[in-house]
């Protein structure tokens, strides 16, 4: 298993419709694990094939990470051929991305989603998400049709300015609860 390079924006690659995954052969093995490594060395929860080089329709994500439950905090999805079947609600999430390095955005997402893919056995199955989790595979799954969060951000900044709004929010907060 090796670390791969991460594609940053402006590369076309990150503009383009990824391929279908027609046969899950070692080579498809290898940049799966590859992909595995190369998330959690960049301290992320989700990477998409193209955002390594590759024009395949396949994801890695680990969406639990920050969930209650142990039991599935480091559980790892590999999405092949990944298909959105259903969408319900609306949220708004704020996201980063391995390819905008620096770089946070506001985006509407559903809020919860189901989604078929086949694993590396050649299994098809289907998994339903809500909340943050199904923010993640939402934004990779943009991913293999050529789509950056921030292409559809409805508010963009840098992750300082990010930050010191969310502070801001937070003493905003703080003030209205000490005036109750």
């Amino acid at each position: 298993m090796a670390l791969r390079t991460i594609t940053e924006r402006g590369a076309e690659i990150l503009t383009k419709q990824c391929k279908t995954v027609k046969e899950i052969t070692p080579r498809i093995r290898e940049l799966c694990d590859d992909m595995i490594d190369t998330m959690k060395a960049a301290d992320g929860v989700g990477l998409a094939a193209p955002q390594v080089g590759v024009m395949k329709r396949l994801f890695v994500a680990m969406p639990h990470v920050d969930s209650d439950d142990e039991s599935i905090q480091d559980k790892i999805y590999v999405m092949i051929n990944p298909e959105i079947t259903y969408a319900e609600g609306t949220q708004e999430s704020s996201e980063g991305c391995l390819s905008v390095p620096g770089y946070m955005g506001l985006v509407d997402r559903p809020q919860k989603i189901r989604i078929k893919a086949t694993d590396l056995e050649g299994n098809e199955n289907e998994f339903e998400f809500e909340g943050f989790p199904a923010t993640v595979m939402c934004h990779e799954y943009d991913h293999l049709d050529g789509i950056l969060y921030c292409d559809i951000a409805k508010d963009f900044m840098t992750s300082e300015e990010y930050l010191n709004r969310l502070k801001e929010i937070e003493e905003e907060y703080a003030d209205e609860e000490t005036a109750k």
